[in-house]
């Protein structure tokens, strides 16, 4: 058995960014004060990437040796991160989130529990599993199966799933995007929009994820070519951990990780008065004009109707209400809705008008907003009302 170890810049760099992707998915999952179930997703999704990319340190310097045991621990997580960055775009603009969720990770399961068979082999079956995978020319030691480790044959067809499962997910997250963007009034390539455009950024960088784990697979024998992922993930690690360093609410709202604007509110030049006023006129265009009603309600055209930029509007919804501009909107959009279901004059009215008249597209997105922020659907809140 080769014992033999290798640290070098790359493995350090790597480990670096393994560290940093531990703490910034701890605070994410932890301390995240508002958009709790968006960044429930994102602090789980770069969880997953951290303990890919810790095995990965483990078997590109030899370490995986000092800990056979554990060796491809991580190889279910590649199933996990297809549907968390689906669910963290989604979130990110619709709050209210869904029971039906954790449907997303039955391959993960399905997965995690097929290589509890692996789990079980021996220790010289899993070296021969390393140096298979990340030194094939090296000797292989004699070892027998426990029992059989693959009995349905479907560990060669891991990577090709995990890319198809990537791009199914990412093209459903992108799908969503262009949808809300056109809502919002803007385009996949033309958003100024605060929430919007980082996880649009996001998803291109997830693409060129994809681009390179392709390239990867069919260049490289194994898994010998895993670190150009390891480098570049760590790259987007250390440049969000320099964001966190200059943004004192970076964990008070739904960001995305892959967002590499540093520093978005700490050189920002409004004062408290500025930001009062901001404030006011936010409040004047919600509650007297009814801003929230329009169906194509966005961040950046709000920000043209106070005179104002969308930056400065957003720093302002988060840091003085705590909330995104989607929840912010939501929030006024129920709040109508309550007393529009209130009103017995308006009986006849169905909740699909309803839903229109406050500011919706969709019944379910409306339906699942008014539950998240009432504990009950429109119709259950009118029979309340009105028994």
């Amino acid at each position: 058995m080769n014992t033999t170890t290798n640290i070098n810049a790359l493995s350090v760099f790597i480990f670096i960014g393994v560290c940093q992707g531990f703490i910034l998915s701890f605070f994410l999952i932890l301390k995240s004060s508002s958009n709790i179930k968006a960044n429930l997703y994102q602090g789980l999704l770069l969880l997953s990437l951290a303990l890919l990319m810790l095995e990965q340190f483990l078997n590109l310097t030899g370490y995986i040796v000092k800990v056979l045991p554990i060796t491809n621990y991580s190889e279910p997580l590649n199933f996990t991160l297809g549907p968390l960055i689906y669910l963290f775009v989604k979130r990110s603009t619709d709050q209210s989130g869904s029971k039906k969720d954790w449907l997303h990770f039955i391959i993960f399961f399905f997965y995690l529990g097929y290589m509890c068979l692996d789990f079980l082999q021996s220790n010289d079956f899993k070296y021969n599993s390393y140096v298979n995978s990340y030194h094939p020319g090296w000797p292989m030691l004699k070892a027998q199966t426990v029992i059989p480790d693959d009995p349905l044959g479907i560990k060669s067809w891991v990577n090709l799933a995990t890319a198809v499962q990537l791009i199914v997910y990412i093209s459903l997250a992108l799908r969503h995007l262009v949808k809300t963007l056109s809502q919002a009034g803007g385009s996949i390539f033309r958003t100024n929009d605060e929430i919007l455009k980082p996880l649009r950024n996001m998803v291109f960088h997830f693409i060129i994820v994809i681009a390179i784990f392709i390239i990867v697979k069919i260049c490289f024998k194994g898994d010998t070519g895993d670190y150009f992922i390891g480098f570049y993930v760590s790259i987007i690690f250390l440049i969000t951990t320099f964001r966190v360093m200059y943004d004192s609410t970076y964990f008070e709202r739904s960001t995305s990780f892959m967002d590499l604007s540093i520093g978005k509110y700490r050189k920002s030049s409004l004062t408290e008065t500025g930001k009062q006023k901001i404030l006011n006129n936010i409040i004047l265009e919600l509650e007297t004009r009814h801003y929230f009603s329009d169906n194509l309600a966005s961040l950046s055209e709000l920000a043209k109707k106070i005179g104002e930029s969308p930056h400065h509007v957003s720093q302002v919804i988060n840091e003085k209400l705590n909330e995104s501009f989607f929840e912010l909107l939501a929030s006024y959009r129920v709040e109508e809705a309550k007393r529009i279901l209130s009103d017995k004059k308006n009986e006849n009215l169905t909740i699909e008008e309803i839903s229109e008249n406050v500011g919706y597209n969709s019944k379910t997105a409306f339906n699942n907003a008014f539950k998240k922020l009432t504990g009950k659907t429109p119709s259950e809140f009118r029979k309340s009302i009105n028994p």
